[in-house]
Formats: C-alpha cells, sequence, structure tokens
C-alpha cells in the first residue's frame, strides 16, 4: 500500500500553487494593462512612470517564473 499523505500537506500545497498562479496572472495582466497605456497618448513624466511599472512587472514576473515550486513533502 503506498504511503499515505495527510490531506493537509495536499491541500497548502494546491494552496501554494494556486497562489503562485495568481501572482503570474496578476503579473501577465499587468504588463499587458501598460502595453496598452503606452499606445496611448501620454506625458513624457506619464510614460516614463509607465516603461518603468513595465519593467517592474516583467522583471517580477521573470524572478516568479524562475523560482522551483516548494518540493513535495517526504514521508
Amino acid at each position: 500500500m503506498p504511503p499515505r499523505i495527510p490531506i493537509v500537506v495536499v491541500q497548502k500545497r494546491i494552496t501554494m500553487i494556486d497562489e503562485r498562479q495568481a501572482r503570474q496572472r496578476a503579473h501577465s495582466n499587468n504588463i499587458e494593462r501598460y502595453r496598452r497605456l503606452l499606445q496611448t497618448l501620454l506625458s513624457d513624466v506619464e510614460h516614463q512612470f509607465i516603461e518603468r511599472r513595465l519593467a517592474e512587472e516583467q522583471a517580477a514576473l521573470t524572478k516568479l517564473a524562475g523560482q522551483n515550486p516548494s518540493p513535495a513533502p517526504s514521508f
């Protein structure tokens, strides 16, 4: 019979994956929004601000994508 994994551990792992996916989706949505904003008429200050925010969101998404998910617990 295979070892049984406590439900609490499985639920915690699923929650962590869900949170990770939600953060990735939020960064992706922000990136798309900033790209659309850059296609509009903006002042130089607004354009610089949006470009800076876009770079920050892209860096955050890259960092998140590079992180390994937590290893599965071993029993």
